[in-house]
């Protein structure tokens, strides 16, 4: 399955855990997505499905994508987890595949605590994902297991705090929007790079990140802001750099995104005078 290598470890992990391998591929250096030449470069006979990742609630550009998949007879497994409201085309992502996944972590705009959602169009497929979450039981037939599952189940109570936090996403995700204008307005005369905003794509704004510039230490940036009570993250490693994945292959943009970005303190409590602060100690720091 082909995958990006930019993206957090477990949209790889879950290649292998099924027995396949993964394939590695670049990203674009504007919006950090997958690159789709280099996905066409690198489908082979045995290419069975290729697997974009929303990475910070941008979407991938699915509509060329289904396209090359449809061209060449492949399924699109679409991580969804940190994208629940992006939209590309006029369609929410998660709706571009045959088969799609989220995650309600605790930092994600929905969260239960763990877990997340698998969605689809596929009746069989769904009634499969049914029945192998809760140890491959019958779904007509009770303590009747006829395929080897999993205990995949969320809880009720689990499932309660999603659905009411489900009931005021449209709240959540203009207060992520406006978030993301406000950093944007902060640090528009400053040199950094956030994730380009194309046409016709409408970001959650999950978590703003961005480039710092390529002369700046990040590793001293952070610990700056960290001296300020500013807490900030790096952005995800390239998986072919992990030990149980490492190659030698040369993936430059992808490393160069890995190596330049933080992400900044984007939960929705965030007041404004806190982002002025975040602002102002980011400036500082690469100063």
């Amino acid at each position: 399955m082909i995958v990006p290598t930019f993206t957090y470890i477990s949209s790889v992990n879950t290649i292998t855990q099924t027995g396949a391998t993964p394939v590695f591929v670049d990203s674009q250096i504007d919006d950090w997505s997958l690159d789709i030449e280099d996905v066409r470069r690198k489908i082979t006979s045995s290419t069975k499905a290729i697997m974009p990742v929303h990475l910070y609630g941008y979407a991938c550009d699915m509509p060329a994508l289904r396209a090359l998949a449809d061209e060449h007879g492949l399924a699109i497994v679409e991580d969804c987890a940190e994208a629940l409201g992006s939209t590309t085309h006029g369609k929410h992502v998660g709706s571009w595949s045959e088969v799609a996944t989220y995650s309600f972590f605790g930092n994600k705009t929905i969260t239960t605590g763990e877990g997340g959602a698998v969605t689809t169009d596929d009746d069989e497929l769904a009634a499969m994902l049914r029945k192998v979450k809760g140890q491959g039981q019958s779904l007509t037939r009770r303590y009747w297991h006829d395929v080897v599952g999993f205990n995949y189940r969320m809880t009720n109570i689990a499932a309660a705090i999603g659905v009411a936090q489900m009931e005021r996403i449209e709240a959540t995700l203009a207060r992520k929007h406006l978030i993301s204008r406000i950093y944007r307005d902060l640090l528009k005369d400053s040199p950094v790079e956030f994730q380009a905003q194309k046409p016709r794509v409408a970001s959650s704004d999950w978590l703003v990140s961005l480039l710092l510039p390529r002369s700046v230490d990040r590793d001293r940036v952070m610990s700056h802001m960290a001296e300020l009570s500013v807490e900030t993250r790096p952005v995800f490693y390239c998986a072919h750099h992990m030990p149980m994945y490492r190659s030698n292959e040369k993936l430059p943009i992808a490393e160069e995104i890995s190596e330049r970005g933080i992400s900044l303190p984007s939960f929705p409590s965030l007041t404004e005078d806190d982002q002025i602060r975040v602002a102002n100690s980011l400036i500082m720091a690469i100063k």
